[in-house]
């Protein structure tokens, strides 16, 4: 991997001044919002502190190198949930810990890299303590977090950080233009957060038009027209996804109470903004943000019933 994304080159360029001044924090934190590639940054540097030959890049050829290239290096360790939406145990924290005691199998570094790092527990974090206090010298822990303020301020405060900015709209409107062929609206990165890996994917997977469904669909339902039980199905069948869709459809909507002019705002926020006050779109924005968070946090729930719950307070509150 020889190659970082155009918003990642000033992290790279620094850490890549670090390595060759063998400066490199033993324990380190990346924080970056989904969508913006840091598995790439992260997966260069992993290659370039494994590398036997040099020092801030891989070279490709090594023994390390080769091992690395058929994920199978005995010294490079990925720490991640067992399963998807779980937690990072305490038990495989102080597996780490065990391994970061001892020596090198390749008389080289080691590097401990957890991703998502917020995804440990407690109990996990705790346990990671005491190492990133005290790390060997030929041992290396990256944390890697979507969600930085979800961390232990422990944590936080014990490694070098860095953090990777959304591009500005001027290199994210070049660098998808680039990438995709077809026209993109400019409301699509602003619904996904500016984040262009999210954009991208959003525009070549044709989520454009199931953003108008969504989008029309909640526009009838907020104006007492449409059936709010067929909506919450549908919306349940991507909740994360669909609800934050909405969170930006509202806050745009609230935006334009305030005589705010953007370029990029939803297609639908106009006509909401028009038919809703603005203490009913605070409200219900806010409602929605806890029931996010709620569904985040907790991926047992019924999410449908929880929509629905939601969708029926938004029109009792409409008719008041």
């Amino acid at each position: 991997m020889n190659s970082t994304y155009p918003w990642l080159t000033d992290i790279w360029r620094e850490w890549q001044t670090s390595l060759e001044s063998d400066r490199f924090s033993n324990a380190a934190l990346l924080t970056a919002e989904e969508g913006l590639g840091a598995e790439q940054l992260v997966e260069r540097l992993s290659g370039a502190v494994m590398c036997s030959n040099y020092a801030s890049e891989a070279c490709g050829f090594c023994h390390s190198c080769q091992l690395m290239q058929s994920h199978n290096h005995p010294d490079y360790h990925l720490v991640k949930p067992e399963k998807e939406g779980k937690t990072i145990t305490v038990e495989q924290i102080r597996q780490c810990n065990r391994l970061a005691q001892e020596s090198s199998q390749l008389s080289g570094r080691r590097l401990f890299v957890i991703e998502p790092a917020e995804a440990m527990n407690d109990s996990a974090a705790n346990a990671l303590l005491k190492t990133l206090e005290e790390p060997s010298s030929s041992c290396m822990f990256l944390l890697v977090s979507h969600k930085a303020h979800q961390l232990l301020p422990t944590i936080t405060s014990r490694c070098q950080h860095w953090h990777a900015v959304t591009p500005s709209s001027e290199l994210l409107a070049q660098w998808l233009n680039e990438q995709v062929t077809s026209t993109i609206p400019a409301f699509a990165a602003h619904i996904n957060g500016n984040a262009p890996l999210k954009t991208q994917a959003f525009v070549e997977q044709g989520q454009i038009e199931k953003y108008q469904q969504v989008e029309e669909q909640f526009l009838e339902v907020a104006q007492l027209r449409g059936d709010s039980v067929k909506l919450a199905k549908e919306l349940a069948t991507s909740p994360s996804e669909y609800l934050q869709w909405i969170w930006y459809l509202l806050t745009d909507a609230q935006k334009i109470h305030f005589g705010v002019q953007m370029p990029y705002f939803t297609p639908g926020s106009n006509a909401l903004s028009a038919n809703l006050g603005y203490q009913l779109l605070y409200t219900q924005t806010a409602n929605l943000s806890l029931l996010l968070e709620q569904l985040r946090e907790h991926t047992g729930l019924n999410s449908e019933l929880l929509i629905l719950d939601w969708l029926f307070k938004f029109n009792e509150e409409s008719c008041l």
